[in-house]
């Protein structure tokens, strides 16, 4: 059998490579290009009930400074993870500590701060409710035909739960995603505290007319309290909550195409260049935020045509959230544009045609223009032929940067970058050819057999132990002579009736389902305990296949 340690340690060595080299190209990126935002998951709660404000850096080792909050809210444990090439995210959760139009202040997070942000605070809930309740709440009651509508299931309950399962069955007409993870808090609701659980949903409506979503159902168990085991008390907890009815309108005539039906939808550039020149590229970096957006929509922003200069998309860059109960779509599309020429130079604004779902008509959101004055080009650089100006057409991914176009400061950066990554790609294959030279002078393990070596019994007695079933199927593939192909061809060799049901009996309790795996595992051991009996041996005492090199010896 082949030795699969010597693949993993390579698909390893390579992730750890791919990993210094991100972190690598993270350092290099620095703090100038480091921008810090934060937001709220809602807008308006109720006094008592939780929400999480987050934040978002691309600042290397910092952390927010919560101390501010303290004045007028009651400050969680704050959490931190990694988001995939946008830096860190941080959150904490806050309790209001009175009603009415709060302020979360201004937190100072590294070398920058986050803005102020409002939050509406309501009185607190005065109905009264039972030990567990569910509450469904969908962003439009009439929705248009295509649109993205949040939806979300609040689990409320006033005793500690041991286990449960919240259910929400998909319409009929509509699809219906869950998005995020569960988010969790506590709310006071009729002088009595309650904690929460709650889960998103995107409600895609896929024709128009009357849909109706589901009821959410939750079971669970409560944890037991003092005397319930001695009254021998239930503790099975159930709720169902109210089905939600929209209505859906159809797609207008002579709606904008693509239909795109929206709450809200921004354009804006950041940091837009304020110089240029001749042959040397600048970066125009334009940020959409739509509000009531997935992914899945067809949010695109175009390339623009500018006259007198080249233009190199890149790939839009998508974040997805959810605030308010709504979904948000943030999309970044940057574009490198090079001018041909001194001069003036005008970059057009984009535009985006959208439907105002919440007015009901088309909108257009657009961008003004740029214009900029091109300086002459650098002595001694070679500017690209206008006849080979073609501009990027929408859609198309990123291409690369010409490197007579790169700016010398751009260039020497690259150079320095590229040798770095070259040494450390050296560095870490060497050290990968020096972990397997070293594996090889090992001695080989005592489970798995290399090639043409027969694993022993008790290396089997070993494997049904402590390893897999597959392990286990491996080692009687090689200890088969000829080896066994695969499981059927050593269930169709074994001579004995109880080890090939064994073996099907674990594969059936494995892969179907069909009955229990510990017990077929204790089955498994003991059919195996001696050995696999294969059909065919040689009986103990029969002829040798070949006459002995020495006759044996006759008494005298």
């Amino acid at each position: 059998m082949n030795d699969p340690l010597y693949p993993r340690r390579d698909q390893r060595t390579s992730r750890r490579l791919r990993g210094a080299c991100l972190a690598l190209l993270w350092l290099l990126a620095g703090v100038a290009g480091a921008e810090t935002r934060a937001w709220l998951d809602r807008s308006q709660v109720r006094e008592g009930e939780t929400v999480t404000l987050n934040i978002q850096t691309d600042q290397p080792g910092v952390a927010p400074d919560y101390a501010p909050l303290q004045a007028d809210f009651e400050v969680g444990s704050p959490f931190r993870s990694d988001t995939a090439g946008r830096g860190v995210l941080f959150g904490v959760r806050l309790v209001p500590r009175r009603a009415g139009a709060l302020e979360v202040p201004a937190l100072r997070v590294g070398a920058e701060r986050t803005p102020p942000l409002a939050l509406r605070v309501g009185g607190e809930r005065q109905d009264a409710r039972g030990e567990v309740f569910l509450e469904t709440r969908v962003e439009e009651e009439a929705p248009w035909v295509q649109q993205s509508v949040g939806v979300s299931v609040r689990l409320y309950f006033a005793t500690p739960l041991l286990s449960g399962e919240l259910t929400q069955e998909p319409p009929e007409g509509a699809s219906l995603q869950r998005v995020g993870d569960d988010a969790t808090g506590r709310e006071r609701i009729g002088g009595r505290d309650y904690q929460y659980v709650e889960r998103r949903f995107l409600l895609v409506p896929e024709r128009s007319g009357p849909l109706e979503v589901p009821a959410p159902r939750f079971r669970g168990k409560a944890a037991p309290r003092f005397f319930d085991d001695f009254f021998g008390t239930d503790r099975t907890l159930a709720a169902s909550g109210q089905p939600q009815r929209l209505q859906v309108r159809a797609q207008p005539p002579g709606a904008p195409q693509p239909w795109l039906p929206l709450r809200d939808l921004r354009l804006r550039y950041l940091q837009p260049p304020s110089a240029a020149r001749a042959g040397e590229a600048l970066e125009l970096a334009v940020e959409a935020r739509a509000e009531g957006a997935s992914g899945a929509q067809p949010l695109d922003l175009p390339v623009p045509q500018v006259e007198g200069a080249q233009v190199f998309a890149e790939r839009a860059e998508t974040t997805e959230r959810f605030v308010d109960g709504r979904p948000q779509l943030t999309v970044v599309r940057r574009f490198a544009v090079v001018p041909l020429r001194a001069g003036p130079l005008r970059i057009p604004g984009l535009a985006v045609d959208w439907w105002d779902a919440g007015a009901g008509q088309a909108r257009q959101a657009t961008l003004p223009d740029l214009e900029l004055e091109v300086a002459a080009a650098a002595p001694g650089r070679a500017l690209p032929a206008p006849d080979g100006a073609v501009p990027a057409p929408a859609g198309e991914t990123t291409q690369a940067l010409p490197a007579t176009l790169a700016g010398p400061a751009e260039g020497a950066a690259w150079r320095w970058l590229a040798l770095v990554l070259g040494q450390l790609w050296l560095a870490t294959l060497g050290w990968a050819l020096w972990l397997r030279a070293r594996q090889r002078r090992r001695p080989a393990s005592p489970v798995r057999a290399g090639p043409g070596v027969v694993p022993t019994t008790a290396e089997l007695r070993r494997a049904l132990d402590t390893e897999s079933f597959g392990e286990a199927v491996r080692l009687l593939q090689a200890m088969a002579r000829p080896p066994a192909a695969d499981l059927d061809e050593v269930v169709g060799r074994l001579a004995d009736p109880v080890q090939r049901e064994a073996l099907q009996a674990m594969r059936r309790a494995l892969w179907a389902g069909d009955g229990d795996p510990a017990g077929a595992r204790l089955a498994l051991r003991a059919a195996f305990r001696d050995g696999p009996r294969w059909a065919g041996a040689a009986a103990a005492g029969a002829e040798p296949p070949l006459p002995p090199l020495y006759p044996p010896a006759r008494d005298a």
